[in-house]
């Protein structure tokens, strides 16, 4: 099974966002090391637990510090921007590392309303073009936009002769029949909607028009020695959703943080619930389940997205469980 990362650049609970970057960096290196398939950073705005809202930038640095994985977005938030502008700006990394760019572009604002304003400028960004949006990038990065489009001779530099691969994000069927009519490579997010996914990737499969559908499904993992050490070190993230639930603008709970907290009968059953989000255990418990949910997407690949109260156990997540397979 290939294996691949998704990374949020978490800001743990005084450490702050520069170390979140620099971890980033280092679990990139590392990651690579081990034998992971692609990297690739998410887009979020004004999220105090979550470092990255340009991941394009942070890719340039990634590009130098590896050599092998492919590296990408997942995703860039395309209602905000001009299509044209994300193609120059991947069309660049492209040309620094040929044969190694992944562009992911989803219609999730990334934030709230007020952010969604101030980042598109003063205007909300407009989910019902996204399709169009969709469609327009793909054409200007294959050069295959029709005679009569008005971009269609406008000059796409760099000039280079390879092209980034296009990746269609999303946790809805809406997602997945816009990726297969586009004839688009999609990434499904188990980490956000744990119900449904698989038809939709069946439907993706099934109605695809293009050369080759591509699935990628992202799950959120932690994996630990045992069984119970993993499931100590999901506290924090236990802790963490209740805060999105609530509303609470913080950083990631360190462990000791979510230990100490009380939760509430009713709190408890919303954590409870949010599990399906997850695959928690050991290295041969995770295994298992990660083959499991593959072969009910029909997955060609599976992605892990995981945070923890500290860095260095989240490192140690991704070399046991790829050490698993």
């Amino acid at each position: 099974m290939r294996l691949s990362v998704l990374d949020q650049s978490p800001v743990i609970s005084g450490l702050g966002a520069r170390r979140a970057l620099e971890e980033t960096i280092a679990l990139a290196r590392r990651v690579e090391e081990l034998g992971y398939e692609r990297y690739w950073l998410a887009e979020h705005h004004a999220i105090a637990a979550l470092a990255d809202p340009c991941p394009e930038i942070l890719l340039a640095r990634l590009g130098a510090e590896t050599r092998r994985m492919r590296i990408g977005t997942g995703g860039v938030l395309l209602p905000y921007y001009s299509a044209f502008r994300v193609a120059e700006s991947f069309r660049m990394l492209e040309s620094l590392y040929p044969g190694r760019i992944d562009l992911g572009i989803g219609r999730a604002p990334g934030g709230d309303a007020r952010t969604a304003q101030a980042v598109g400028g003063g205007q909300f960004p407009d989910a019902e073009r996204f399709p169009e949006l969709v469609w327009q990038l793909a054409g200007q990065l294959a050069g295959t936009l029709p005679e009569e489009h008005p971009f269609k001779r406008v000059r796409l530099q760099p000039e280079v002769d390879t092209v980034p691969q296009l990746w269609l994000l999303g946790s809805s069927d809406y997602s997945g029949a816009l990726a297969a009519e586009l004839g688009l490579a999609f990434a499904f997010a188990h980490f956000i909607n744990p119900r449904g996914g698989e038809e939709v990737t069946r439907n993706y499969r099934a109605s695809f028009k293009g050369a080759k559908a591509q699935v990628i499904v992202c799950t959120f993992l932690i994996c630990a020695q045992s069984d119970d050490d993993a499931e100590r070190l999901a506290a924090s993230i236990d802790l963490r959703r209740l805060h999105m639930a609530l509303n609470i603008d913080s950083a990631v709970p360190t462990l000791e943080e979510a230990l100490a907290h009380r939760y509430t009968d009713e709190q408890r059953r919303y954590v409870i619930s949010q599990r399906a989000r997850a695959v928690i255990g050991g290295p041969e418990k995770c295994r298992r389940e990660l083959e499991a949910m593959a072969e009910r997407y029909g997955a060609d690949e599976m992605m892990i997205l995981t945070i923890t109260g500290d860095y260095a156990s989240r490192t140690r997540s991704y070399e046991l469980l790829i050490g698993a397979f």
